[in-house]
């Protein structure tokens, strides 16, 4: 787990926005409910509440992944994200115990 990647990745305002609506993707994304949320939500619902260009998107889900803080299932042309719960389990201990 690389802290500083992490920390960095959380400080955008919108990088940290994406991941607290990947928290809960059936409230937040309710567009996508007709296809499940199995594999994650598709970039293109986080784009649209989002309210920014694809690219910046997509940037900020790249910076996201590089942190180990979301994971991406690609199907088809379409490219999915989900939080990597296991990484806030790691970053919560570290918070807690060395922090």
């Amino acid at each position: 787990m690389d802290q500083v990647e992490i920390f960095k990745a959380l400080s955008n305002k919108t990088r940290l926005q994406i991941l607290i609506w990947l928290k809960d993707p059936e409230g937040n994304f309710p567009d996508q409910d007709q296809y499940g949320f199995d594999n994650g939500v598709c970039v293109g619902q986080i784009q649209k509440k989002a309210g920014l260009t694809q690219s910046t998107v997509s940037e900020y889900l790249s910076v996201l992944q590089r942190a180990g803080l979301v994971k991406s299932t690609r199907i088809g042309q379409w490219t999915y994200y989900q939080r990597n719960e296991e990484a806030f389990a790691a970053l919560s201990q570290l918070l807690q115990t060395d922090i």
